[in-house]
């Protein structure tokens, strides 16, 4: 009877050994993102896998410029991993319209996600959510502080103030007052009018309005950052006009410019560059005591590949990206990469830290081109380029601007005929 009983227990131990590996679950991911893989690897597989073992994590990223069509012949041939890193709207809405991406929207981890958080990556009337928020970047103005030392002049907090700052920096002659350049169009607009523009539009009232058909480029809160553009260009330095990004990064990071109109992004690339303390301040708002507005833009989400065979082990990873381990590792890996959940986060680098802390003090929006208003022709995020472009250099007048954008817009979109 021992020997029976015995022989039956080591049975039965091989049998949930063996039922317990085949339980085991590895979920692969596909992403653009393979400037990353490192921190995927070293950082947030490992954190993710001790705490829910039996599910295992393979992150295997593409070029960025060939991720769209990479991951859409993955897909139709049915061979895509578990887990879809997405774009913001549009790319990220076809393939859930295409039946490529899951319905998440009853995500447990989706209650940690705000309505502009979650913008990028649902349904136009924001019924349906379609991919996870990762990850935002921030828009405003990083500075050389030993600059503003030098000087003689602080942070400005009101658009007159930093009128006269640039001013001040432009007497001194020491600097260059701000480096930007107009050569590759989408800098003026990017860090130039959609980081300025929240400001006079509110935010997401105006944003929201113009998708309506409530408000036209030719309204005021949409001209007069045009406005302030035009003002911009005696204080680019010479030769701005055929100044490339990578110019501006490096006029600045060298010590030659005191200000730097921004993306968040820059972070980590300028703490290994620049020899200097560097700050940050978020856009000046036209009046003292004006509610301020911020660019914080939705960057990178992630989603379920509705054909999966592995749901449930992908809706536990999805809801935990929407937790504050994720958001802490994630954020502090990748400096100026900011967490959208709710969830508390502390970041150890002082700049990214100086970025963040705007949300406690201003109000929220994403670029007011990116939704919806981008999808005929003319584009309206193209034509925003070359318009602020224009108005910097003085070919094209504020009014005009915004004249030419409106009716290129109404050209095609029904809400502005």
């Amino acid at each position: 009877m021992k020997k029976t009983t015995l022989i039956g227990a080591m049975l039965a131990t091989t049998m949930l050994a063996g039922t317990a590996s085949a339980e085991d679950v590895t979920l692969t991911i596909e992403s653009w993102r393979n400037d990353d893989l490192a921190i995927w690897q070293d950082k947030i597989i490992p954190a993710f896998e001790a705490e829910h073992p039996g599910i295992k994590l393979k992150f295997t990223p593409s070029a960025p410029a060939e991720y769209n069509a990479v991951l859409n012949s993955k897909l139709d041939a049915g061979s895509a991993g578990d887990i879809i890193t997405c774009r913001p709207f549009d790319a990220s809405q076809a393939l859930f319209e295409a039946g490529h991406l899951a319905d998440i929207t009853d995500l447990e981890g989706m209650a940690n996600f705000s309505a502009v958080s979650k913008s990028g990556w649902s349904t136009d009337d924001a019924s349906v959510q379609y991919c996870v928020p990762m990850a935002s970047v921030i828009h405003g103005f990083i500075y050389n502080k030993d600059a503003f030392a030098e000087v003689g002049v602080e942070v400005p907090k009101t658009e007159a103030e930093f009128f006269a700052v640039l001013d001040k920096i432009k007497e001194d002659g020491n600097y260059t007052p701000m480096a930007m350049g107009t050569n590759d169009q989408w800098e003026a607009a990017t860090m130039g009018y959609n980081n300025i523009g929240p400001n006079y539009w509110k935010g997401e009232e105006g944003r929201l309005a113009l998708i309506a058909g409530d408000q036209k480029l030719t309204d005021e809160p949409w001209v007069a950052p045009y406005r302030q553009l035009a003002k911009w260009a005696p204080y680019l330095g010479d030769g701005y006009e055929a100044q490339t990004y990578p110019d501006s990064q490096n006029i600045f990071t060298l010590g030659r410019a005191a200000i730097y109109p921004a993306g968040s992004w820059e972070v980590s690339g300028f703490n290994g560059l620049a020899d200097f303390e560097m700050g940050a301040f978020y856009p000046p708002v036209q009046n003292a005591g004006d509610t301020c507005y911020i660019s914080d833009h939705t960057d990178i989400g992630i989603g379920m590949n509705a054909a999966t065979p592995n749901a449930e082990a992908a809706k536990t990873f999805l809801n935990w990206v929407g937790s504050s381990e994720f958001a802490t590792i994630f954020a502090n890996a990748l400096p100026g990469f900011f967490p959208l959940s709710s969830a508390p986060v502390t970041l150890e680098d002082p700049l990214a830290q100086e970025f963040i802390s705007w949300r406690g003090e201003c109000e929220s929006s994403i670029r007011s081109t990116y939704q919806i208003l981008s999808r005929g022709t003319p584009n309206l995020e193209n034509e925003t380029w070359n318009a602020s472009v224009a108005v910097i250099k003085g070919e094209e007048s504020p009014e005009d601007a915004g004249k030419r954008l409106q009716e290129g817009l109404a050209s095609w979109y029904d809400p502005q005929k």
